[in-house]
């Protein structure tokens, strides 16, 4: 496999991974200020985890949507750009089904597709790289990456825990990006505002970097002091704390969710537009023939070169 294959690869697990498990601070989150209509008042903070809890526990219930997200990465960062998705989302089971385009690809290889499908299914991702791909690979344009079943071979249970965790972000559904909400110490309201042509209500909150590493499960099997130096190292990076926004329909569902995360370099952002919860995600794997095992072909390149 080329090395433009592989760089086109991993731009597409770069961006999965920001949707997966960066929840971040973006401003003012675009739109508006939520102007108010006359005689309108701020809800109180009481009124509003009510209305975030509530807010969580339909999108739970909902377990898919559809979702169209921009993700942008500042130009100082390796692999910025910008990338756009859309496509299908289910949390309970994890799925997802997108396509993916932009100027990251680009940047990575200018003969390369303009767009990527990625599909994530049972706990493996599938990539599409393309026909140019196809060619070096054999024909098979897809490439399957199931970082479980590499983390059990490895036999280390702490790696495979860490897998597990990490798999579960990639998918973060919005359900879980709102709970953060919940742990804000300054959730607001913000005020109403149209998402879509639909009426919304505008929330808002932060949180810091501590309290961030806290509520992600995925850092579970870190020890006390593997976390004091992950957030040591994180700070040095210039990031100190997240804040996030959603903006919820009249049915209580959040239509627009915005997240973003200050470095040095500048702002990562991404914006996230939500529709037709409830839908079934009708996510498929593809064809086997048409596929590359990422993992398989490791370990057999492992094995050649034991008994070489």
């Amino acid at each position: 496999m080329s090395r433009t294959s592989w760089k086109r690869a991993g731009v597409s697990l770069v961006a999965v991974a920001f949707v997966a498990g960066v929840t971040g601070c973006e401003g003012d989150g675009g739109g508006g200020g939520g102007k108010r209509s006359a005689g309108e008042t701020l809800q109180t903070r009481d009124a509003v985890t009510k209305v975030i809890q509530a807010a969580y526990e339909k999108t739970s219930a909902a377990k898919s949507a559809k979702i169209r997200m921009t993700m942008t990465m500042p130009a100082g960062l390796e692999g910025g750009g910008t990338m756009e998705m859309t496509g299908v989302q289910g949390w309970d089971p994890a799925v997802m089904d997108i396509t993916m385009k932009g100027s990251m690809f680009a940047a990575a290889d200018p003969e390369g597709p303009e767009q990527m499908r990625m599909i994530m299914l049972d706990g493996a991702m599938y990539m599409d790289l393309g026909t140019k791909s196809a060619a070096e690979m054999d024909g098979k344009r897809w490439m399957k990456l199931d970082l479980a079943a590499a983390a059990e071979a490895a036999g280390d249970k702490n790696l495979q825990k860490s897998m597990t965790g990490g798999l579960e972000n990639v998918n973060q559904d919005p359900a879980k990006q709102i709970a953060l909400l919940l742990d804000s110490p300054n959730l607001k309201h913000v005020g109403p505002e149209k998402v879509d042509g639909v009426q919304a209500q505008h929330y808002k909150g932060s949180l810091t970097l501590e309290q961030m590493v806290a509520t992600n499960k995925s850092l579970d099997v870190l020890s006390e002091q593997e976390r004091k130096d992950l957030i040591a190292n994180v700070k040095k990076s210039g990031i100190t704390g997240y804040d996030t926004e959603v903006w919820v329909n009249g049915d209580g569902y959040p239509v627009k969710m915005d997240v973003g995360m200050k470095m040095p370099q500048g702002t990562v952002t991404m914006t996230a537009h939500y529709s037709d919860y409830g839908a079934k995600a009708a996510v498929q794997a593809p064809p086997a023939k048409d596929t590359v095992d990422l993992f398989e072909m490791l370990k057999g390149l492992g094995e050649g070169a034991g008994q070489a």
